[in-house]
This record gives C-alpha cells, sequence and structure tokens, in this order.
C-alpha cells in the first residue's frame, strides 16, 4: 500500500500536471477526436483510434490524480527534523565499498522521472528514518543485507 505523504513540491507538481491535462491536452485530444469522427469510418480512421485511446489515458490519469490529491497529506519541514532522517531529507550514504548516494526521501507519487529521489515506502528509506549523521543502516537487498553509513543530512535542496 502507498503512502499518503507528499512534499509541499510534490504536491504543487501533481496539481499543475491535474490542471495542465484538464484544461490543455483534454481540449486538444478532444478536438482531433472530433474532427477524425466527422470523416466517417471510424473503425479504419487511425487518427480517430489513436486519439480516442489517448483520450482515455488521460481521463484514468485525472481520475487518478483527483482521487490521489484529495487523500494525501503534505508533510513541510520542521526545524524539530534537523540531524535525523525524516520524510523530504536529503541524504548521502556511503558502503562498506566506498560507492556513494544522494538522493531525497519523499512520497511515492513524486518519484517518477527523479533518479535523485526515493520513495518513503522504499528499504532504503525505511532503514534510514530516525537515523543521524554517521550512523549504520542495514538494508535489506535480493542479495542479502547491506550495510551503509550516513555522511549528510539536509533538508534544504540542492
Amino acid at each position: 500500500m502507498k503512502t499518503n505523504l507528499v512534499t509541499r513540491e510534490g504536491f504543487e507538481k501533481l496539481e499543475q500536471e491535474l490542471d495542465h491535462l484538464w484544461r490543455t491536452e483534454r481540449p486538444e485530444v478532444t478536438k482531433k477526436v472530433t474532427w477524425a469522427a466527422s470523416l466517417g469510418d471510424r473503425s479504419e480512421n487511425a487518427d480517430y483510434q489513436y486519439n480516442k485511446r489517448l483520450l482515455r489515458q488521460i481521463d484514468r490519469r485525472v481520475r487518478y490524480l483527483r482521487k490521489r490529491l484529495e487523500e494525501m497529506k503534505i508533510v513541510d519541514y520542521s526545524p524539530e527534523q534537523d540531524g535525523k532522517v525524516f520524510f523530504g531529507a536529503w541524504v548521502e550514504v556511503e558502503n562498506e565499498s566506498g560507492e556513494i548516494k544522494k538522493f531525497r526521501i519523499v512520497g511515492p507519487d513524486e518519484i517518477y522521472g527523479r533518479n535523485d529521489y526515493i520513495s518513503i515506502d522504499s528499504p532504503m528509506a525505511r532503514a534510514l528514518l530516525k537515523k543521524q549523521v554517521d550512523d549504520e543502516a542495514e538494508v535489506p537487498t535480493p542479495s542479502g543485507k547491506q550495510l551503509w553509513f550516513i555522511n549528510q543530512i539536509s533538508y534544504h535542496s540542492k
């Protein structure tokens, strides 16, 4: 089950996506469907079929976003979080072989298209929660547990 937490920036991006889909994309595709339907036989009309499918995808995403945005709880930064890993934190970790990773812990709806974000529901995020700099975290992986050391924690964007 997905966590219903989201950062303020993530919530605003999802609202912008919904607004763009509803006010810009959907009206354009609807015009194309209407135009293609006016040409006659719809069964062999590629424009009609393609745009009708695109319209269904847009409608599905709009329904999902409307429902999801109602359920989400925005989590803002609080000064009490400083020094420990909580939701919204930028974290730098290092494993025993010296591999360094930097990422932000966010809600599951915010990670798409971002390589520097991980979901709060991920094993790495769960292992890091409430830890401090220089603490170690055991992260369960398919190949066994892996040890990561926390180098840095920040709550300000980089």
